[in-house]
């Protein structure tokens, strides 16, 4: 066969592995739901086989009983709820100084110059360690679960959000002036506006991360709360619950993150 053939069979030949090439809504669920398929097959394979130990790695129909059943008790759902709580409540806070915090930092260069250093060296260190202080500071009450994730979650966001506001276009900024916006009125007509569709990426993002602080924070002096049975589930080793928490605290974040999502597709449609 000539190399013209070659070429034109190839045109042909529909190549699914473009760079950035979209491949359809049912083609991606499709993916995505074989991808959840084989790493439960990978897990059932090695629990039904006994390849690992019973005690370490229960099967996925021992997960599945005891979910139910865990499910159907109050009190677990009463762990699901403290959590919830405490990782909102960390997350909420995180947003109403964080946000601000990182639109000043992001539109003035003295904000960054304020803001970013200190944010800088701080986001390096990780949140465990701040645990002593935060005994020291908020007791082992809620606030000190609510503070862990605030922590965790509060110095990355304010720099994302002072990234993604440098990004904004400069000739919107200006055009604004030309018209006659004075500085603040640029800010909230202009810069504010444009920022949002990737700052709701951003706390879709950030969320995921509070999500992970969750079980950390429910170490220190708790009687519930998801980390906590999850903490007690493994002193009598019983994995099947962990599992369980494991599942239940993915499930939660996974719908969480479709919410904002949604939330994305509806509000900013054009982005």
């Amino acid at each position: 066969m000539s190399t013209t053939s070659l070429t034109k069979a190839s045109r042909k030949r529909p190549n699914r592995l473009q760079i950035f090439k979209e491949i359809g809504g049912r083609p991606f669920a499709m993916t995505a739901s074989f991808s959840f398929v084989l790493l439960l097959g990978i897990w059932a394979a090695l629990s039904y086989t006994e390849a690992v130990d019973p005690i370490f790695l229960p099967t996925p129909g021992e997960v599945v009983v005891e979910m139910v059943r865990l499910l159907g008790t109050s009190e677990y759902w009463n762990h699901i709820g403290i959590s919830v709580f405490r990782v909102s409540a960390g997350f909420l806070l995180a947003c109403i100084i964080g946000i601000p915090l990182g639109i000043f930092a992001g539109t003035f260069k003295y904000g960054e110059a304020f803001v970013e250093p200190p944010m800088e060296f701080i986001r390096y260190m990780p949140a465990v360690a701040f645990i002593p202080l935060i005994m020291v500071w908020a007791g082992i009450g809620e606030w000190a679960k609510i503070l862990l994730i605030f922590i965790g979650c509060f110095f990355q966001l304010a720099l994302m959000v002072a990234d993604i506001t440098r990004r904004v276009s400069h000739d919107l900024l200006q055009a604004s002036f030309t018209l006659g916006a004075g500085r603040w009125k640029a800010i909230e007509t202009v810069l504010i506006p444009a920022i949002q569709p990737q700052l709701m990426n951003t706390l879709r993002l950030i969320l995921g991360w509070a999500w992970t602080y969750l079980v950390v924070a429910e170490l220190v002096a708790v009687n519930s709360g998801l980390g906590y049975a999850i903490m007690k589930a493994q002193r009598f080793l019983n994995t099947d619950q962990i599992f369980v928490g494991i599942i239940v605290i993915g499930l939660l974040g996974l719908i969480s993150d479709r919410i904002f999502a949604f939330l994305n597709r509806r509000l900013f449609p054009w982005a």
